[in-house]
């Protein structure tokens, strides 16, 4: 009996110490309970460059924490802030994560940001900054250090490539030029694009994978998104170099790219009449004089034009200048065509082209003859006839009444 007595004792005892011990484990869980965390402790830099870390909050205390948050450590001349819903922020309401952390519905994910600018004078070497995070409980806190390797050129900096960054063309041509955006950084980046154009040009950005244009772009971190820029310059540009200026801008840095369009120009010839019409008459066995206009519609000079026409078979045609030593832009040249059908054309339409030719453009005109034949053989015909006829009607009379 006295050991049951003594054995009921010791289970008191047991008993008394595992409340004592779980309502301490409770103190302590409420009073605690707060982890500040980010995928990326670690980071090499270059100076001049801003990086920012995402922070993430665990909270199992079963309650939302106002948290405060600070940061020491910062080198000299160095800056750094906390951001949250773009702005800068010191302190962060922390709900309750503990069964939703590290899934999509988690709160605390990426809840704060803090940022780092690097100035541009910073030596080579290590560097440590502390970040704290203390919850309005008692013993709810958490430190995190996260480390910056400066060097002369940080590996997987973020840039803005473009595969090849000059083209050239006559005017009239659309360039399309295929680029990326690199994000090397710990977290997301939301980059504006833009270009500085000359007066007149149109310039588009359209992502790969969609069809519409953009004028911002998403890239994730340690991602890439690729897009095309369309430059397409107005169509009275002269011939030169241009240079496009492109910048993709994030919360955090300016990416550049200087896209480069060299115009070589428009080369265009037109053969007409003097009253513009395609077609003019002849007369068989002589010369007809026609007035063309060679005319250089381009942007360019053109050198060395030369003229030359095709007829039908036993046809002469000549020019008065069968060659144009230069024909500058938008000036028109008078060229006299002597056209002569051949002896033996019949009344009617006939076909013949003149080509205007040189090293950089050509064109192939086809001009209308409307071929008539003398009207004296006509004459002497009817003269003839009318002669048969007086000489029959004479013979007739004569010799009529025998």
């Amino acid at each position: 009996m006295k050991l049951f007595r003594s054995g009921s004792r010791a289970w008191k005892v047991l008993a008394a110490a595992a409340a004592i011990s779980a309502a301490f484990a409770m103190n302590a869980f409420a009073a605690g309970g707060l982890d500040l965390s980010t995928k990326y402790t670690g980071i090499s830099a270059k100076p001049g460059d801003t990086l920012s870390f995402d922070l993430d909050f665990l909270n199992t205390s079963g309650t939302g924490m106002n948290t405060t948050l600070s940061a020491d450590g910062l080198p000299e001349k160095w800056s750094g802030y906390f951001e949250g819903g773009s702005k800068t922020i010191s302190s962060v309401y922390v709900s309750p994560n503990a069964s939703t952390a590290g899934t999509d519905s988690d709160p605390n994910s990426g809840l704060v940001s803090y940022s780092i600018s690097i100035p541009d004078d910073a030596k080579k070497g290590d560097y440590s900054v502390n970040l704290h995070a203390a919850g309005n409980y008692e013993g709810a806190s958490s430190d995190l250090t996260v480390r910056i390797n400066v060097t002369d050129e940080a590996a997987g900096s973020n840039v803005l490539e473009t595969t090849y960054p000059e083209q050239q063309g006559p005017s009239g041509t659309t360039f399309t030029f295929n680029s990326t955006l690199r994000n090397n950084s710990s977290s997301d980046q939301l980059y504006s694009l833009t270009a500085d154009a000359p007066s007149g040009w149109t310039v588009t950005f359209k992502p790969s994978s969609q069809n519409a244009q953009v004028s911002s772009i998403d890239v994730a971190s340690h991602g890439t998104s690729s897009m095309s820029i369309t430059v397409t310059p107005p169509d009275s540009v002269e011939a030169g170099d241009y240079e496009i200026p492109v910048t993709a801008t994030s919360s955090t840095q300016t990416l550049s790219a200087n896209l480069k369009v060299t115009i070589t120009g428009t080369y265009a010839i037109d053969v007409t009449t003097s009253d513009g019409r395609l077609s003019f008459d002849a007369n068989v066995g002589r010369t007809k004089a026609v007035t063309l206009n060679v005319a250089n519609n381009g942007n360019i000079d053109l050198n060395n034009v030369n003229l030359t026409a095709q007829a039908p078979s036993g046809w002469t045609v000549d020019f008065s200048e069968s060659t144009i030593d230069t024909l500058p832009a938008g000036q028109t040249k008078e060229i006299t065509m002597n056209v002569t059908p051949g002896k033996d054309a019949m009344s009617g339409d006939y076909t013949m082209t003149v080509t205007a030719k040189n090293e950089a453009t050509s064109i192939d005109q086809v001009f209308r003859v409307t071929v008539k034949t003398s009207t004296r053989w006509g004459i002497i015909g009817i003269c003839l006839i009318v002669l048969i006829l007086l000489g029959l009607s004479e013979v007739f009379r004569k010799f009529g009444r025998h």
